[in-house]
């Protein structure tokens, strides 16, 4: 009698048990599944997969528009089209019609465009002729300036239909022989070229620029290719850079 009454108080005692020691748990280790089941600490999760790279596993390249994960290929940058010559200012039309000393003159120094608007450089072409040497117009246009400039001669040009500011092209030293406003022609003579102490050295040269606005640009850019054709000779010896075929 005394061991059927110990027989079923016994579930009775493991039962409160039980509930007392879970009551002691925090909710979250009630949550945990590790511990819900008995299991022991859960393994950590897995990682994800790696994002599928079209191609890999495979000998094939992948195709040309397939997009790839960030990073991958190559590491190298982006080619780029600095190697690309620019093309061809569209704003300097090749409206010359004559060079403006000479049939094909020699180029004692030629156009450097300056890095910025206020540092060094060459801001035209000099073009070597004897003093008394005619200076004429490359092409039609109307006179903007003729007179004087720190005591040396200067004519400026504004070419006709050349856009909005038009170019305007500028000789000197030159002892002037047309008048501000007057229209000139291609090939008209706009003066003489006059002997100069500095400028050329102990060469005779003619400095011919070309601006469109504030802008200074390669006057040489005027020329066509006939009257460009087979270049116009150097006074100056080449160096390496400068060798042609």
């Amino acid at each position: 009698m005394r061991v059927n009454r110990c027989a079923r108080t016994w579930p009775g005692l493991l039962l409160g048990l039980t509930l007392t020691v879970l009551g002691a748990l925090p909710p979250s280790a009630l949550a945990h599944p590790a511990l819900a089941h008995g299991s022991g600490p859960a393994p950590p999760p897995a990682p994800p997969p790696p994002a599928a790279v079209p191609g890999a596993g495979s000998t094939d390249p992948p195709p040309a528009d397939a997009a790839l994960p960030p990073g991958a290929g190559s590491t190298l940058p982006a080619a780029t089209d600095s190697a690309v010559p620019p093309a061809a200012d569209p704003s300097v039309p090749a409206v010359a019609r004559a060079w403006p000393v000479g049939v094909r003159p020699s180029v004692v120094r030629g156009w450097e465009p300056p890095a910025t608007a206020y540092s060094r450089g060459h801001r035209g072409v000099d073009l070597a002729a004897e003093p008394g040497t005619p200076v004429r117009a490359v092409a039609p246009g109307r006179v903007s300036f003729a007179g004087r400039v720190a005591g040396r001669g200067v004519v400026s040009v504004e070419l006709s239909d050349t856009g909005t500011p038009p170019l305007r092209t500028t000789y000197g030293p030159v002892r002037a022989s047309v008048r501000k406003g007057d229209e000139v022609l291609a090939g008209e003579a706009l003066g003489a070229l006059e002997k100069t102490d500095a400028h050329c050295g102990p060469t005779a040269c003619l400095h011919w620029g070309l601006l469109r606005g504030g802008t200074y640009l390669n006057p040489l850019s005027l020329l066509p290719p006939w009257l460009l054709s087979a270049g116009p000779s150097r006074l100056l010896p080449l160096d390496e850079s400068d060798a042609r075929p």
